[in-house]
């Protein structure tokens, strides 16, 4: 009877021990698994820390790049803030993976996403990817007057954006032109050349002095201070129509001035040949009345 206290106070120090065991091996594991995480966790601010650095540099070299080479400055911000996002996109897919966080139905899901996104916005695309393609391709810049080919709109560049591009209209209207319809259709850039060629007709009299009108003519395009004197000259019979002879100039201007240059030199035209009594007639119907069209009116 004596035995029996030291025995269930020995069962209870053994229970004692192996609890005891048992926590330790608990806190030995949840020591290990803090300092694996905690390991982890350091390893992933150095990523995010060496990677900022690194993306920081390519940022720098590729945009040093676009600019010696010219890009425009809309589609070197856009593609500075592609690889940015593109980077830390890596970044972090990187990050949450040494930490242990399973990233690829992560990544299922945004591109499901992206997948739907696009579907959705097949027409805004489009017109982004038209806007990429003329910032690159460059068929004209801002302050080029162009004319839109499809629906003949026109006027000068104002802005090109990366999904539509806005025209000014020489009476001072504002279009918005998506820039799908730019990319894949027809356009007329006007002011692409320094220099352009100015052709001018104008009928007169079947009675007219002809070599007289065309002298008349050259003089006042030589006489001009816009027109390129080292360019071809030349004043012409055009056409032999109903009503009059379709007398022709030609001659070449800076593109600049290539509206004043063409009212100048029309009104000049007039005024010189009212002033040598070269006829610009109104389009008229001569009728010869005889005996036969007399009896063929019978």
């Amino acid at each position: 009877m004596d035995d029996a206290p030291h025995i269930e106070i020995e069962q209870a120090v053994q229970e004692l021990e192996a609890h005891s065991r048992i926590f330790q091996a608990w806190l030995d594991q949840l020591l290990d698994g803090a300092l694996n995480k905690g390991m982890q966790i350091i390893v992933a601010l150095a990523i995010l820390f060496v990677g900022k650095k690194l993306l920081n540099l390519l940022l720098k070299i590729a945009d040093r790049s676009m600019e010696k080479i010219g890009t425009e400055i809309t589609v070197r911000k856009f593609t500075r803030h592609l690889l940015r996002a593109t980077g830390y996109g890596m970044i972090i897919v990187t990050m949450l993976q040494v930490v242990g966080f399973e990233t690829t139905s992560l990544i299922t899901v945004i591109g499901s996403a992206g997948v739907a996104a696009g579907l959705a916005m097949q027409g805004s695309l489009s017109n982004f990817a038209g806007g990429i393609l003329i910032l690159i391709m460059k068929p004209f810049k801002v302050g080029d007057y162009i004319i839109e080919d499809g629906h003949k709109n026109e006027g000068t560049v104002k802005t090109i954006g990366l999904v539509y591009t806005s025209l000014l209209t020489p009476d001072n209207k504002l279009i918005m032109i998506p820039n799908g319809n730019l990319a894949n259709n027809s356009m007329t850039n006007v002011t692409a050349q320094e220099k352009r060629r100015l052709d001018i007709t104008v009928g007169i009299s079947y009675n007219a002095d002809l070599k007289q009108a065309k002298e008349l003519m050259m003089e006042i395009m030589k006489a001009h201070p816009a027109v390129l004197k080292e360019e071809e000259m030349v004043s012409f019979v055009s056409s032999l129509d109903d009503s009059a002879v379709t007398m022709g100039c030609r001659c070449w201007v800076p593109t600049s001035d290539y509206w004043p240059t063409r009212w100048g030199i029309t009104e000049k035209i007039k005024l010189a040949f009212d002033e040598h009594g070269i006829e610009i007639p109104f389009p008229q119907i001569v009728v010869h009345k005889g005996e036969q069209a007399e009896v063929g009116g019978q």
